[in-house]
């Protein structure tokens, strides 16, 4: 006999079907404002999941939304976040945290009891006590003082999981040894497995293992009370306000200024896979390109085998073009980790243009491209290589614009022909110095197409000592935040 949930019966407790319906409109609709793209028939296909799996368990259904609703990989991190607001986990403060013994007071005492909880779950990677030790974090070290709402941030500066790594790594070995020593001496002179028992103790490749799977569990730990933190919050101000304000966009939407180290490690993680992907679409546009138009006069001389009837259009084929492709990049301050991410996309899409050169400054210009090319041999990065060992810096450590073009234009122009695109990169704040108007025309005359990218929304160019509407005057400036809006236009515009 079929179960209620293939029946399509609701699932004792569970929501009106209209209520229910209206809720997933409101997740997906919360998705879209986060750039994931969910059709009507994706909802559609949600309702179908839902009314399938029911609501009993809450991670059955999460993998069955996720489903229906995501298309790439790099989705399910938004997904997550949002499907936590609108299927939470509990209402109001948990239940199943008053087992747990806490001093009252002090939130230094509250932290070192629930470090040590907290070490003991890392050691034996306990799920479950993990899952109430990041609501009570958010429960006891959240709270904010002097207005209502959690704080994830504040819960994690006071309990510092990262500082439990250490002890619950000692534990683990700790038990290890103690397993190792017991089946050795049930097994009768198993002294082999005493000595593999004991080898994550020894140092090199296996702690280091370890210390990284200890790592990841604390990362985990400290999305869990973010997503604690967000769920109280929600309970106070609403899902739809938090769903927009506090979930973390996926990668490829995080502004390139706003990102930190972190977050930029992360995007680098993404080139490859991207440049890929852009390969790709370049090539594919090539070959479009190179089909051309409809050669009339062919055309029209073939249709004299079919009576006039042009059944067999001839094209005029266009030789492929593949540009030299010239980086002038600002090195200097927050615009770094976007020139960076640039240079290394560019660098792995080489293969796509003909000739690959690229020059970095800060007040100067200088010449990176060996820089760019043997990235993975140097000590350190690309940019602060650059800045001790080429000379991108004038007078002063401020970026200056119209002194780094004045730069490039008398060493470095023979760099550009006829068959160059240039992209330069910055966000043309130039410290009120003077623009250089007439340099950069030079440099767009020379060259087959110039585009400047400019990491900045829009609505702040012109803004301080922003220069950008005079130098768009000039050329093409291009809004370029994050990942997708470069894709974007390394899609559409450097195919030939």
């Amino acid at each position: 006999m079929p179960s209620p949930a293939e029946r399509g019966a609701p699932s004792r407790g569970a929501p009106a079907p209209d209520a229910l319906a209206e809720r997933l409109v409101d997740l997906t609709t919360a998705l879209r404002g986060h750039g994931l793209g969910v059709g009507t028939s994706d909802v559609a296909d949600a309702g179908r999941v839902t009314r399938v799996l029911g609501l009993d368990d809450r991670e059955r259904l999460r993998e069955g939304l996720a489903s229906a609703l995501l298309r790439r990989s790099g989705q399910r991190e938004v997904f997550d976040q949002v499907f936590d607001l609108y299927f939470p986990a509990a209402l109001g403060a948990r239940s199943d945290l008053a087992d747990v013994e806490l001093p009252e007071g002090d939130p230094r005492e509250v932290a070192e009891a629930i470090r040590a909880l907290l070490t003991d779950a890392l050691a034996t990677n306990d799920e479950r006590a993990l899952e109430q030790l990041a609501a009570l974090t958010a429960e006891r070290l959240g709270e904010l003082a002097k207005q209502p709402g959690w704080s994830a941030a504040q819960a994690l500066d006071r309990l510092a999981p990262q500082t439990a790594i250490a002890g619950a790594m000692e534990q683990a070995q700790a038990r290890l040894v103690g397993d190792g020593e017991g089946g050795a001496t049930s097994a009768q002179g198993g002294g082999s497995a005493g000595s593999g028992g004991g080898a994550v103790g020894q140092g090199g490749f296996a702690e280091s293992l370890a210390r990284d799977e200890m790592r990841s569990r604390v990362a985990e730990f400290r999305r869990k009370v973010e997503a604690e933190s967000r769920r109280r919050n929600a309970e106070l101000r609403g899902r739809e306000r938090i769903a927009r304000y506090a979930v973390r966009d996926s990668a490829d939407r995080r502004d390139f200024l706003s990102s930190g180290s972190r977050d930029l490690a992360e995007l680098r993680t993404t080139i490859d896979p991207l440049a890929k992907r852009l390969a790709a679409r370049l090539s594919a546009r090539r070959r479009q390109a190179a089909r051309g138009e409809i050669d009339v006069r062919k055309t029209l001389r073939r249709s004299l085998s079919t009576g006039g009837v042009p059944i067999d259009p001839a094209m005029a084929h266009r030789r492929p073009h593949r540009p030299d492709l010239v980086l002038l990049c600002d090195i200097s301050g927050s615009v770094a980790g976007f020139s960076a991410f640039t240079m290394a996309l560019m660098q792995a899409l080489s293969t796509q243009f003909r000739k690959l050169r690229v020059f970095a400054f800060v007040s100067t210009t200088d010449e990176i491209t060996d820089l760019v090319r043997d990235a993975d041999r140097l000590a350190d990065d690309v940019v602060t290589t650059a800045l001790r060992t080429r000379k991108v810096l004038g007078w002063g450590a401020s970026s200056s614009y119209g002194q780094a073009l004045d730069s490039f234009v008398d060493g470095h122009l023979d760099a550009i022909g006829p068959r160059s695109t240039v992209l330069i990169l910055g966000d043309a704040r130039s410290n009120y110095g003077l623009p250089r108007l007439e340099q950069l025309r030079t440099i767009r005359d020379q060259a087959r197409r110039t585009y400047w990218l400019n990491p900045e929304p829009a609505r702040s160019w012109d803004t301080g000592d922003s220069l950008a509407g005079q130098y768009a005057r000039v050329v093409g400036m291009h809004e370029c935040r994050n990942v997708e809006q470069l894709r974007t236009f390394v899609g559409r515009t450097l195919a030939g």
